[in-house]
């Protein structure tokens, strides 16, 4: 394949599988990370020398370095966004740096000529604010309502950011292609040190920290699938404007990713824990551990979510989410990362 292509947050979990896929079909492949002191344990991490990756330093706060990053690349992947890892004081800590970033990423490609852009949304920019629906399959069609009460500080951040940036490609890309990926919960085998926040769930429940099994769902994806998705959108034909929910064939109650775990880690999963948690006693545990409240809007919710469109377009072909659970919870324990 020729052409270079800037892949943004270069440090972060999906990036480092999409540059990874990106060398492998003989693409040019720089990144972006916030600090150049990291540069060698990014480059060691992914297995690459400086020739193979090189590195800018850009912030999704500031201007600086982001022309200098974007100079003579014909493709954009901007994976890079804020993701909480405690809950936010306010919803701009997330809301302006994911949708500002967006709009500088996108300001310095149509600056460098760029081709084409793939963003890195969520289908949490699809799926939140509408309501107690049963029976109801998201689609493509579907945005999450940032003013209803139930859709959270990260959910806001992915819709507003889409959003934004859709409407700046619109008033100003002059031919500038546009798409977005829009994962479900990423799991799957890490690198290093850099992974999903959605690992946590994962991590939590091999280590122990769980004390129960609260009524949550997702639809599980691998994130090697994830990163195929992106690859795979850079050249597809005809897809200028689309979206694409990458959400795997998999919706998966917790109680039962626990008992996947339990199947295939053997004795590595003996801190799993199996007592189903009632609602009430989450909502009255809430009360005293604010973090909780993250959830409450999420037990029993069933969000059965649509990955039928980029089959279709993009050939995207899922790994069954009970192997991909069971990579991401055995690579976290050879990592270190989980003691069991």
């Amino acid at each position: 394949m020729s052409g270079t292509v800037l892949v943004t947050g270069a440090s972060g979990y999906i990036a480092g599988f999409a540059i990874r896929q990106l060398l492998a079909e003989g693409w040019q492949v720089q990144g972006t990370i916030r600090h150049l002191s990291r540069a060698e344990e990014v480059r060691a991490t992914l297995g690459v020398t400086a020739a193979e990756l090189p590195l800018f330093a850009a912030d999704l706060l500031s201007d600086d370095g982001w022309a200098e990053a974007m100079a003579g690349c014909s493709h954009l992947l901007h994976v890079a966004s804020p993701v909480p890892s405690t809950v936010p004081t306010h919803d701009d800590e997330l809301i302006v740096p994911a949708r500002d970033g967006a709009l500088r990423a996108l300001k310095a490609a149509a600056a460098a000529g760029v081709k084409r852009v793939v963003l890195t949304s969520s289908v949490a920019a699809i799926t939140y604010g509408h309501g107690k629906l049963v029976d109801r399959v998201y689609t493509e069609t579907d945005w999450s309502d940032v003013n209803s009460p139930a859709t959270g500080a990260y959910a806001k951040s992915k819709t507003i950011a889409e959003r934004a940036a859709r409407d700046w490609v619109a008033a100003n890309g002059k031919g500038l292609e546009f798409a977005t990926i829009n994962p479900g919960m990423v799991v799957g085998p890490v690198l290093g040190p850099d992974f999903s926040t959605s690992l946590e769930v994962v991590r939590r429940l091999v280590n122990g920290a769980m004390p129960g099994l609260p009524r949550l769902g997702f639809s599980i994806v691998d994130v090697r699938d994830v990163a195929d998705a992106h690859v795979k959108a850079l050249t597809a034909p005809e897809i200028d404007g689309e979206r694409f929910i990458v959400a795997g064939d998999s919706f998966l109650w917790l109680d039962e990713i626990a008992a996947i775990l339990k199947a295939r880690l053997g004795p590595r999963a003996a801190k799993v824990p199996t007592r189903a948690l009632p609602d009430m006693f989450v909502r009255v545990a809430a009360l005293f551990n604010p973090p909780l409240k993250l959830i409450l809007s999420e037990l029993g919710r069933h969000r059965a979510l649509s990955s039928a469109h980029v089959k279709e377009r993009l050939g995207i072909r899922f790994r069954p989410a009970e192997d991909s659970l069971a990579e991401a919870a055995n690579s976290l324990i050879d990592a270190g990362i989980v003691k069991v």
